[in-house]
């Protein structure tokens, strides 16, 4: 449960003048993080894969008075991802917010033209090749660094040969291993670059969020259902996209945390051992590195 003083510190944050990236952003938490921001005075930059709902999530961002932008990028095309850095880089000076929100969830098993794994390669390699990219063009010097994780992470090995094969695929195992991917590169992307803060986190557990998109129908129908049970009958353990965007928007707004450390409920929390093993963290990088720029 998030403490009430967090939640009035975000709400008496200025960040009036800031410029922010939020990824998938056009729908569940990424929108209501955008929207959480831009209402704090940021001018938030929208990245999404369908131009009509980020189009109409940028008008909403301007109706608060953000100078807001959407831009196009499907994060299974590498190319893409290097595209969305050039026209952020040119459209911004610098960018003092990087929210790493996108992500998906397949049922079936896929390959993308780099030969890895499809959700490895949408939640984990796509926002490290974007955040590298903006590194590398100066656009992230002073930024702030969020990458939306998850508690899955816990259930989840780190096999680097596994995301390059989709035999024996799980749909959930695959989920799991991105998202310690994701707690395992901002740990690592913190050791690295002094010049920058990097955390990760989880938002909460969504089944109302555009996550579930290309599941299955059974998946998709069960989390309809949960959708629509009121939170106090499922113990806490099922949010809504508002309530989710809490800990995301606090650590992007407020710049109030530990650098490389993982929260849930705004507080910093210890991961999996396997996301603070510093050798896996190094040798995932060296593999990202090699695998996004063929």
């Amino acid at each position: 449960m998030v403490r009430p003083e967090v939640g009035a510190s975000v709400g008496h944050r200025d960040c009036s003048g800031e410029t922010v990236l939020v990824t998938g952003a056009t729908s569940g938490v990424g929108r209501e993080v955008a929207l959480a921001l831009a209402r704090l005075g940021a001018d938030v930059l929208v990245h999404g894969r369908d131009a009509a709902r980020g189009e109409s999530v940028a008008s909403e961002l301007r109706a608060l008075g953000s100078d807001a932008a959407f831009f196009r990028a499907d994060f299974a095309d590498i190319e893409a991802v290097d595209e969305l850095a050039d026209a952020v880089a040119e459209r911004a000076d610098g960018l003092d917010v990087l929210v790493n929100n996108a992500g998906a969830h397949f049922d079936e098993g896929g390959l993308t033209e780099l030969g890895v794994e499809r959700t490895f390669h949408v939640n984990h390699l796509a926002p490290f090749r974007l955040t590298n990219c903006l590194r590398e063009r100066g656009t992230l010097d002073g930024a702030r660094v969020v990458t939306v994780a998850s508690e899955v992470h816990r259930r989840a090995t780190l096999d680097l040969d596994a995301v390059t094969s989709v035999a024996d695929y799980d749909g959930f195992e695959a989920y799991s291993r991105s998202k310690l991917a994701n707690v395992l590169f901002a740990r690592e992307l913190a050791r690295r670059d002094d010049a920058l803060s990097s955390v990760s986190c989880h938002p909460g557990f969504v089944p109302s969020s555009g996550l579930w998109r290309n599941a299955s129908l059974p998946v998709r129908a069960v989390m309809r259902v949960f959708s629509l049970v009121p939170r106090q009958f499922t113990f806490g353990r099922v949010d809504s996209a508002g309530s989710a965007a809490i800990t995301p928007t606090f650590l992007a707004a407020t710049g109030d945390h530990e650098d490389g450390a993982y929260y849930k409920d705004c507080k910093a929390v210890d991961p999996a051992p396997a996301a603070t093993d510093d050798e896996l963290a190094a040798d995932l990088w060296a593999w990202s590195a090699d695998r996004a720029s063929r």
